[in-house]
């Protein structure tokens, strides 16, 4: 037992690299704000409220373009009566008209790397072709 003093010294270091993580993130908490985002200026509501698009839009694509893919179910309908095409482009951007002022600076500051643009085209691009 003369390596009593060896193995403490031992678990404490061990303690100390697993919990390290904990300790930095304690340490170097974030207090960063959400960016602020421009907003349309046209449109006063978006096809769900906002709470909703800010956490469940990656959904909605999704579904949406699945039911245009899969099924050529093209139109959404709101509760309200109001109908939207289920299109990233003609319904999302057109009143976020800017891709780099909404969308990527949300991804940015999420460090989410979506996957629309691999089919999609930013109109602003488009635009000056």
């Amino acid at each position: 037992m003369r390596d009593r003093g060896l193995v403490i010294a031992g678990l404490l270091v061990f303690l100390a690299l697993i919990t390290l993580p904990l300790w930095l993130g304690a340490v170097k908490r974030s207090t960063s704000k959400p960016p602020e985002l421009k907003l349309p200026e046209n449109e006063k509501a978006c096809v769900l409220p906002t709470e909703e698009m800010r956490e469940k839009h990656m959904d909605l694509l999704i579904t949406w373009r699945d039911e245009v893919v899969r099924q050529n179910k093209r139109t959404f309908t709101m509760a309200d009566g109001r109908v939207f095409e289920k299109s990233l482009t003609k319904t999302c951007l057109h009143c976020h008209t800017s891709k780099a002022d909404f969308c990527d600076k949300c991804h940015d500051y999420a460090s989410v790397k979506p996957y629309c643009w691999d089919c999609h085209i930013d109109p602003k691009l488009v635009a000056r072709s």
